[in-house]
């Protein structure tokens, strides 16, 4: 029980931290907007835990929040498993993002990557292809940022080295972000 209580007293103190973060995902949650507002698209990735977080945020984006309104382009780019393995197989498994991102990606979208450790290789290169196309790069990350931090134009770096805090702590991000779109999609903002 004293373990369970623990980990749920590092939860509650890092959400009650995740504060220090808002003007920064404010800022993020208007450059969204905007790049709706041009009729920009959003593309999002990460690996394991965070493939599922930016999964999510897609999701919310396409389909809804809280909200029945129009459909706003999202897409994951972790979710074709036969281009993932397409790109593994023939070029290698750190370019399974930056490839799809040279693919996709349009001057003035926004690409939102995710990495409890910010040192993945494939997350990095996706970025910084991100950036090299045009698109304003978002990182939502943890232990600092590592160098996938160095290629966002703005991070939200959670300060825990805990992969399970830093992913509740995006969870709880993305859907501050979805609110916040949401709301403007649905005409309240």
């Amino acid at each position: 029980m004293n373990e369970l209580a623990d980990q749920l007293a590092d939860h509650v103190g890092l959400a009650s931290r995740v504060g220090e973060l808002l003007p920064e995902l404010s800022t993020v949650a208007d450059l969204l907007i905007r790049t709706y507002e041009r009729d920009g698209r959003l593309f999002t990735f990460g690996n394991g835990g965070s493939a599922a977080d930016a999964q999510h945020l897609a999701a919310e984006l396409i389909g809804r929040y809280q909200r029945t309104r129009r459909p706003l382009p999202a897409l994951a780019l972790t979710v074709d498993p036969s281009v993932l393995t397409c790109i593994a197989n023939d070029f290698g498994y750190d370019d399974v993002f930056a490839r799809q991102v040279a693919g996709f990606v349009r001057p003035g979208d926004m690409v939102i990557a995710f990495s409890t450790s910010g040192r993945s290789e494939n997350v990095v290169r996706g970025l910084a292809e991100a950036r090299k196309m045009g698109a304003t790069t978002v990182f939502f990350g943890g232990s600092g940022g590592g160098p996938a931090a160095e290629h966002a134009d703005h991070a939200l770096v959670v300060d825990s080295k805990q992969t399970a805090r830093i992913q509740e702590m995006h969870l709880l991000l993305l859907h501050l972000l979805s609110e916040r779109v949401d709301a403007w999609a649905a005409g309240e903002g």
